[in-house]
C-alpha cells in the first residue's frame, strides 16, 4: 500500500519585486526520500525552501502536509535572542527526557551547548541550529548548506548520520563530495522551472547536458519554422489575403512564443591575469613557532612553496589553518622562525569572513570606492586588470543585471556575495592568490569555472577549504594540521593525503616486545613477490591517469560544442579566443596523457 506523501506543493506561483520566482511549481517529498536541491545561485533554492517548510507564503497554490508529520527546517540565520545558551536553543522543542540529544548531536558537530548567545560567532549559531534540527529528528528535514562553517571531521560526522538516518531530507549544498554521497534523487531549479530525476546528484550534470541539448534542439527548429513562415508571409500572403489570415496569426503566435522563451543564465566572465612573473621561490618558512597561550598553533615548521604550487591547508576548525595562512603572507608574525618571500609578489586576499564588504553599500558604490580598483575621476569605471571598465558591465561578467548594481551589498545572497568577492579581487593582476573559504555557497557551474581558471593560472594559490572534491581538484601539495602544532605536508590533495596517512598510519605503531621463546625450525623461504618496477607515486599516477584521460575527453567534448556555434566568434569574440586556446591546451594534454599511460602500463607489465 503506498504511503502518503510527506510534503506536496502544488501549482505554486510567488513573485517578488515584479519577477516570477516560481509559476505553476508542482513538487511531492515521498517518504524515505534523499534529494538533492541544485541550481544556480539566486535561482530560488533557498526560497523555495522555505516555501516548503511553510515560513513563506506563495501568491497562488497549496502546501499540504499529513496531519502528524513534522517538517524541520534548518535557519540559516536563527533568532536566538530569547535564549541564554546555544544549548537552550537546540532544545527549546524538546521534552526534559529528551535533551540528552542535543549533546549527542554538539559533540559531532563540535559546538558547546554551554556557549552563550551574546558572544556566539555566526558559524556557532548556524551549528546550534543544525543541531536543533537532528536533535529534534522530525519526519522531514529540510537542510540548506548544513556544512557551512563545518570543518572537514564534522563534514563526515554529519555525512554518516544522514547516512544511516530513515528521515526523509532536502538538500542544498555546495559541496559536490557529499551531495554524491548522500543523495538518490535531485530537483533542479532551472529559470522558474523544478524538474525530478530519480538519481542522485553524481548523475546531474549529465542529466543537465541531456535537458539543455534538448531544449537547444527545439529551440532550433522553432528558430527554422518561423523562418520558413516569414518567408512565405512575404512572398506568398497579398494573393491569399483572406484565407491565409489564419496562418499569419499563427506565425505571431511563434514569435510570441519564442520571445517567451528565458534564455539560460551564462556562466560568470571570471578570469584571472597572473601579472608579472613572480620568483620561482614565493615563499620559505623555516622552523616556525606560534602558540596562542598553552595552545601550539605550529612547532618548527618548515615549507617551500615555488611559483606555479597549489597549496591547501586542511583540519579542523580552530586549529590555526588561517593563522598559519597569514603567518605565511606576512600578516601575522611568529613567534619564532623565518617567513622569507620571492622577489615580485602581487598578492590578491579572498577573506572567508568577507569581511572587505561593505554591506550598506551599494555593488556600485563598493566597487568604484575600492581602493585597487578606482579610476580618478570616474563615479561609474572600475580598473580591471590596468583597463578602465563600466561598473555595470564588470558586474554583468559575474551575472549581476544593473537592477543589482544599485541594490545594497547586504541584499546579496551569500553565493552572490561570495562571487562579488571574486569580482574584485579578479580585477587586480596577481601571482599569489589566497583563498580562505572560497567555495562556501557557490553554485556547481560556478565552482567548476572557478576549479577550471585556477587550473590555467600562472600564478601560485593557497587555499583553506573543507571541500574535498574542490581540494582534490585543485590541489598540487595537501597540508593536514591536526593540533597540537603537527602542520604535515603530502604530496596532491584530500584523497592522496587521506591515502598516504593510511599507508602510514601501521608504522607509526610500535610492535610490543614479547618475551624470548626457544628457538623454532626456520619456516622455508618464500618466493619473493614479483615487484612492478613501478614507484609508490608512479603506481598512484597510473591509477589517475584513466580519470584523467576521461575528463580531458569530456572537456573537449564540450568545448568543441560551444565552437560549433557558427555566431559565437562575432557575438563572443572573446569566449571564442578562450574556448579556441582551451580547446588546444585540453588536446595537449590528453595525447601528453595517454602517452604517458601507456609509459607507465608497459613499465609495470616489465
Amino acid at each position: 500500500m503506498a504511503r502518503a506523501p510527506l510534503l506536496q506543493l502544488s501549482d505554486i506561483s510567488l513573485t517578488f519585486g515584479g519577477t516570477p520566482v516560481f509559476d505553476g511549481l508542482d513538487l511531492t517529498v515521498q517518504p524515505g526520500d534523499r534529494v538533492a536541491l541544485v541550481g544556480r545561485n539566486g535561482s530560488g533554492k533557498s526560497t523555495l525552501m522555505k516555501v516548503m517548510a511553510g515560513l513563506i507564503e506563495p501568491d497562488r497554490g497549496s502546501r499540504v502536509v499529513p496531519t502528524g508529520t513534522r517538517v524541520g527546517y534548518m535557519e540559516q540565520e536563527p533568532d536566538l535572542s530569547a535564549f541564554a545558551t546555544l544549548g537552550d536553543f537546540a532544545a527549546s522543542a524538546l521534552d526534559a527526557s529528551e535533551k540528552y540529544r542535543v549533546e549527542m548531536v554538539a559533540e559531532g558537530l563540535k559546538f558547546r551547548p554551554e556557549a552563550s548567545v551574546a558572544t556566539a560567532s555566526g558559524g556557532e549559531r548556524r551549528r546550534a541550529a543544525l543541531a536543533k534540527l537532528l536533535a529534534e529528528a522530525p519526519e522531514l528535514m529540510l537542510l540548506d548548506e548544513p556544512t557551512n562553517h563545518l570543518d572537514i571531521q564534522a563534514i563526515g560526522w554529519l555525512e554518516e548520520e544522514l547516512r544511516e538516518t530513515r528521515t526523509a531530507f532536502v538538500l542544498i549544498s555546495h559541496d559536490r563530495a557529499f551531495l554524491r554521497h548522500l543523495t538518490r534523487a535531485t530537483l533542479w531549479i532551472d529559470r522558474g522551472q523544478v524538474r525530478r530525476m530519480e538519481k542522485g546528484f553524481d548523475a546531474f550534470e549529465e542529466w543537465r547536458e541531456e535537458v539543455w541539448a534538448a531544449e537547444d534542439e527545439a529551440r532550433h527548429k522553432l528558430d527554422r519554422k518561423i523562418k520558413a513562415e516569414a518567408k512565405w508571409a512575404v512572398e506568398g500572403i497579398s494573393a491569399r489575403r483572406k484565407r491565409n489570415m489564419g496562418r499569419v496569426r499563427a506565425l505571431q503566435d511563434l514569435r510570441a512564443e519564442r520571445a517567451s522563451q528565458i534564455r539560460r543564465q551564462g556562466t560568470a566572465a571570471m578570469e584571472l591575469d597572473a601579472g608579472p612573473q613572480s620568483g620561482k621561490r614565493v615563499i620559505e618558512a623555516k622552523g616556525l613557532e606560534k602558540h596562542f597561550g598553552d595552545k601550539a598553533i605550529v612547532s618548527g615548521f618548515d615549507l617551500r612553496v615555488l611559483r606555479g604550487d597549489r597549496v591547501a591547508f586542511v583540519g579542523p576548525n580552530g586549529v590555526g589553518k588561517t593563522t598559519l595562512l597569514k603567518m605565511l603572507t606576512g600578516e601575522t608574525e611568529p613567534d619564532s622562525g623565518t617567513v622569507t618571500h620571492g622577489t615580485n609578489l602581487e598578492m590578491a586576499v579572498f577573506d572567508q569572513a568577507r569581511a572587505t564588504l561593505d554591506l550598506g553599500m551599494t555593488l556600485w558604490d563598493g566597487m568604484v570606492n575600492d581602493p585597487d580598483m578606482r579610476v580618478s575621476g570616474r563615479a561609474d569605471q572600475v580598473m580591471v586588470r590596468g583597463t578602465p571598465k563600466h561598473v555595470v558591465a564588470y558586474l554583468k561578467d559575474f551575472l549581476f543585471d544593473e537592477m543589482q548594481a544599485r541594490a545594497p551589498i547586504g541584499s546579496l545572497s551569500g553565493g552572490e556575495r561570495a562571487r562579488l568577492l571574486l569580482a574584485r579581487i579578479m580585477a587586480k593582476p596577481s601571482n599569489l592568490l589566497v583563498l580562505d573559504e572560497p567555495t562556501n555557497d557557490l553554485d556547481v557551474e560556478t565552482l567548476d569555472l572557478l576549479q577550471d581558471i585556477l587550473g590555467e593560472y600562472d600564478g601560485t594559490v593557497l587555499l583553506v577549504s573543507h571541500d574535498r572534491d574542490f581540494i582534490d581538484r585543485v590541489a598540487t601539495t595537501t597540508i593536514a594540521m591536526e593540533g597540537d602544532g603537527r602542520a604535515t605536508v603530502y604530496a596532491g590533495g584530500w584523497t592522496d593525503y587521506q591515502t598516504q596517512r593510511a599507508l602510514a598510519a601501521p608504522e607509526a605503531v610500535k610492535p610490543t616486545a614479547k618475551k624470548a621463546e626457544a628457538p623454532k625450525e626456520a619456516p622455508a623461504p618464500k618466493e619473493a613477490p614479483k615487484k612492478s618496477g613501478l614507484s609508490f607515486t608512479e603506481k598512484h599516477r597510473l591509477e589517475e591517469l584513466p580519470g584523467l584521460i576521461e575528463k580531458l575527453d569530456r572537456e573537449i567534448a564540450k568545448l568543441g560544442e560551444l565552437l560549433a556555434d557558427p555566431d559565437l566568434f562575432t557575438r563572443e569574440p572573446v569566449k571564442f579566443k578562450k574556448a579556441t586556446e582551451m580547446l588546444a591546451e585540453r588536446q595537449e594534454a590528453l595525447g601528453a596523457a595517454e602517452e604517458e599511460w601507456l609509459m607507465l602500463e608497459e613499465k609495470a607489465g616489465a
